[in-house]
């Protein structure tokens, strides 16, 4: 009876708009009258669990949100688990939230080589992955999988950066790279190939790997200095990042060293190290860092310091983990404005698709977020930083890459 009727309004659905509208609202996944699904998986712990402040951080957004009244009318019901940044444990997860839950996207999962896990799967269940939290360039492969889009910039480009600045300002560099080895580690190494072309195997003297279940990289920062190299590029997830910056520190080895963007947080990575430690050391950013005085009377620093006291008050103003999630979910938040009441699986995707220069309070300025139907690398932009003891300087100018 209940298929007859569906069937018996569908029909009716071309003299009926009313009708039809009725007719997409019973059938969207993860939605009803009061509510949206969303969902969401991160490393609250494992090695990458420094992370865990992202997700920590969008619990308390969709709160504030639902607090104002929801979005259109509906509540969001924010559903974020625990996978320990382990990719079999991510797969598990999402089907979870994706067959049980139903929910109706998938936002923000953390980890390329967790995203990597569940791409194909998520791409052929035609569920938006959106806005992933990692910066691997084939998130922007919008030909073959149109469900699955990044919103960080590429980790190529910002290795092309990096490579850029070694040509022009230390054009005899002999280089060596610590990488993690998976997609997100490779990345890196891929962007240094395509930045430094034909001088890649002349100024690279010396690549070494690490797992992301070892304990340490203490033995291949020291074969690394060995080398005799004077430039050091990290690519490198929190705990190691870390770990290197004071390895390097605590054998006397002083090279030119840049550090993946997303190990740049000065809570959850400088400090550890030790913030003498990683005077010099050289990142790019696209978003605020919380502790750089520059923006201590930003119009919109203020707002995420507001939003931070009310909402997360034990949280740490230095962890920069916090500015990238109240960075992202803003995207978020206005793919779902876009939808008003459509809030199908292919709108959700189609609106995640069609922002143009929007305005993120966290973004250093000049730096916006453009999407399209063949465009899925929402920022392109970056400026490069470096560690002065106290804070990240931004020096130079925006960079922008090709994507």
């Amino acid at each position: 009876m209940k298929r007859r009727t569906l069937l018996t309004a569908t029909a009716g659905v071309l003299a009926t708009p009313t009708i039809l509208r009725q007719a997409w609202a019973d059938t969207m996944v993860g939605v009803t009258k009061t509510e949206i699904k969303i969902g969401h998986t991160i490393p609250y712990s494992g090695p990458a669990s420094a992370y865990g402040v992202i997700g920590k951080s969008h619990v308390a957004f969709w709160k504030m949100i639902n607090d104002k009244g929801g979005i259109n009318g509906r509540k969001v019901n924010f559903i974020t688990l625990d996978d320990g940044y382990a990719p079999p444990r991510t797969v598990e997860q999402v089907r979870r939230l994706v067959e049980q839950d139903e929910v109706a996207c998938l936002y923000n999962c953390l980890g390329t080589p967790n995203i990597s896990a569940i791409q194909k799967y998520v791409n052929s269940k035609k569920v938006p992955l959106l806005f992933v939290a990692t910066g691997a360039d084939k998130w922007g492969d919008w030909e073959h999988f149109p469900w699955v889009i990044g919103w960080q910039p590429s980790y190529q480009i910002e290795a092309q950066i990096y490579a850029k600045y070694i040509l022009k300002n230390k054009p005899a560099a002999k280089i060596a790279v610590l990488y993690q080895n998976d997609d997100f580690g490779k990345d890196y190494v891929a962007g240094l190939k395509a930045g430094l072309g034909a001088q890649y195997d002349k100024l690279v003297i010396k690549a070494a790997s690490f797992e992301v279940t070892d304990a340490t990289i203490d033995s291949q920062a020291v074969s690394l200095k060995d080398s005799g190299a004077d430039t050091l590029v990290t690519a490198a997830t929190p705990k190691f990042a870390a770990q290197m910056i004071r390895k390097v520190a605590d054998i006397g080895w002083q090279p030119l060293h840049f550090l993946t963007n997303v190990s740049a947080s000065v809570g959850a990575v400088i400090k550890p190290a030790g913030v003498e430690k990683a005077v010099g050391v050289i990142t790019s950013a696209y978003l605020k860092d919380p502790t750089d005085p520059t923006w201590k009377d930003d119009k919109g620093m203020n707002e995420w310091r507001a939003f931070m006291k009310e909402y997360i008050p034990d949280g740490d103003l230095a962890d920069g983990g916090y500015v990238a999630a109240y960075g992202s979910v803003q995207s978020m938040l206005q793919t779902l404005k876009q939808c008003g009441d459509n809030l199908s699986r292919e709108n959700i995707m189609k609106q995640a698709t069609s922002l143009k220069d929007q305005y993120i309070p966290t973004l250093i300025p000049g730096i916006t977020v453009n999407t399209g139907p063949k465009n899925y690398h929402p920022i392109r932009q970056m400026q490069l930083s470096r560690w002065t003891g106290d804070h990240w300087a931004l020096f130079g100018e925006v960079i922008e890459g090709a994507g």
